[in-house]
């Protein structure tokens, strides 16, 4: 199901047919280093991983994670979501690129489609994003999305992340 569209992109839901495509993903070392190991192991796993992240949030909250195309090829590239934590008051947007997606402006184009959408379609007034204080280049993409630091707070015990956030008036 088409979530979004942008001029170079396309936001599908995720459905278990994009588990191959996940297995690679959440494997990728970039994602074990800035997002942690999700114990995806085999197809079967990412099959677990769909079910219990992003289709169960389709179902809770009508919003989750969506698996970004190019539009021009179909070819899957990352994926870029509205998230509800447990560990968060608030919604907060994610995303993670393949590593021949990176450096494109995927992300700018594809976190501030989301963030609108959430504003527009959900009428969020506040969205959050966590991200490792090391990883500069997640930073820029956010900032240049209009969101701000806010705070370095720690959601376990000695894993530090800044907390940045985006405003919209009432």
């Amino acid at each position: 199901m088409l979530v979004l569209e942008t001029p170079r992109l396309l936001l599908r839901r995720l459905t278990l047919d994009d588990a191959e495509f996940i297995f690679r993903l959440v494997n990728d070392p970039s994602w074990l280093q800035f997002i942690g190991d999700k114990n995806v192991r085999n197809l079967e796993d990412a099959r677990r991983y769909l079910r219990e992240g992003p289709l169960d949030m389709y179902h809770r909250y009508g919003h989750g994670m969506y698996r970004v195309e190019e539009r021009d090829s179909d070819t899957s590239i990352g994926m870029c979501g509205l998230i509800k934590r447990d560990t968060l008051p608030d919604v907060d947007v994610g995303y993670a690129f393949l590593p021949e997606s990176r450096g494109k402006g995927y992300a700018y184009e594809a976190a501030s489609a989301v963030l609108a959408h959430g504003n527009r379609q959900f009428g969020m007034r506040r969205i959050v994003a966590i991200v490792t204080p090391s990883n500069a280049a997640s930073i820029r993409v956010l900032e240049k999305a209009g969101m701000k630091f806010e705070r370095l707070l720690e959601l376990t015990p000695g894993d530090p992340v800044n907390l940045f956030a985006r405003e919209w008036p009432v």
